[in-house]
């Protein structure tokens, strides 16, 4: 069954999806990629606060391409989820709600997951033209020296995932 989240999300929504739902998300997306995840980490050991506030939150593991006149935003498809994983867990137990990739998930974010009531969704890979359409807005908000790794802020509509593993570990995965 087709889903419409508003994002960011509360618990009780990320405990209600299974495994396997196709999902639409309206509202605020982070994209966050290696580095900024890196140094998104230094910034917690260091006592310091994140560039936004996670609670409830969905990262996107995305770098977008340079945006054509006239578009928002360029290419925004999604990459491998499995190069953030050193970061997730901590990312998790601070609240994030949910995090939007591709690729497999290591058993210490799967139990992070479950820990903490969040899902991970999909995206089509190589489908990165068609879901640009979806971002109706994009700010990049932190870390502007990364380039397209930068944290960007995105409002989208309609945004199409799939619920790859939820709340109870449940994975399509495997």
């Amino acid at each position: 069954m087709d889903k419409v989240i508003n994002v960011p999300m509360s618990k009780e929504t990320a405990r209600s999806l299974k495994a396997g739902d196709y999902v639409y998300l309206d509202g605020i997306l982070y994209t966050a990629r290696d580095a900024a995840h890196k140094r998104m980490h230094e910034t917690l050991q260091n006592g310091q606060k994140l560039p936004f506030d996670i609670e409830g939150n969905i990262i996107y593991y995305m770098g977008p391409s340079p945006a054509r006149e006239g578009r928002i935003i360029g290419s925004a498809g999604p990459t491998t989820a499995s190069r953030m994983d050193k970061y997730t867990p901590e990312l998790l137990d601070l609240g994030m709600g949910a995090m939007v990739g591709k690729g497999k998930r290591t058993k210490e974010v799967v139990e992070a997951m479950v820990r903490n009531g969040a899902v991970y969704f999909a995206a089509v890979g190589g489908a990165g033209a068609l879901l640009s359409k979806c971002i109706v807005e994009s700010e990049v908000i932190a870390y502007d020296d990364l380039g397209t790794e930068a944290i960007r802020r995105l409002r989208v509509e309609k945004f199409p995932v799939v619920v790859v593993i939820d709340s109870e570990g449940t994975n399509l995965y495997e």
